[in-house]
């Protein structure tokens, strides 16, 4: 489901894949390459939402924001795993964000970062670059060497672009 709410219409790439069942509402911008899968809300109502390009926005996620200065920003190259909340927060390039974590109000996760499965990082919470956090509530775990980076955060949006791409194909096909 797309949808337009209060004069203000989602506005995605012609490259992105959004799944049939995901809902993307109001003030949204998808980039290229971009997906969202089955299940995930988008949700652009009470303020806005920027998602990069070759995000994966994974099944039964939910974006949302908060009503003042807490808005969603993701850049690219990033990895959104199934069952995450991201709640006002900004996701800056080449982030992985674990399966069923949460990422609260006003929360930064700077370039080269994962967030474990199963986090929950706290309102203005500052994670710096290349830095692995984890837990409940989420602190620092571990600095993560340039070699981490390139073998666990790297290869997911080229895997991700790739399935995306499978699924436009299928999408269109069947529309024929």
């Amino acid at each position: 489901m797309i949808q337009s709410l209060q004069g203000k219409t989602p506005v995605i790439a012609k490259t992105a894949f959004i799944a049939e069942t995901a809902a993307v509402i109001g003030d949204v911008v998808i980039g290229e390459e971009t997906s969202v899968w089955y299940s995930a809300v988008v949700r652009g109502d009470v303020n806005k939402i920027r998602i990069g390009d070759r995000v994966s926005i994974q099944d039964c996620t939910c974006l949302h924001c908060a009503e003042n200065d807490a808005w969603i920003q993701i850049g690219n190259d990033v990895t959104v795993g199934h069952n995450v909340c991201l709640h006002g927060c900004k996701i800056d390039d080449n982030v992985l964000i674990g399966m069923g974590s949460t990422v609260l109000d006003n929360v930064h996760v700077a370039t080269g970062s994962i967030v474990a499965a199963g986090a929950l990082v706290l309102s203005g919470t500052e994670i710096g670059p290349g830095e692995l956090w984890g837990g409940v509530p989420a602190k620092l775990i571990k600095k993560l060497s340039q070699a981490d980076i390139d073998r666990i955060i790297t290869p997911l949006p080229h895997h991700y672009q790739y399935w995306t791409k499978e699924y436009l194909a299928a999408s269109q096909a069947s529309e024929k």
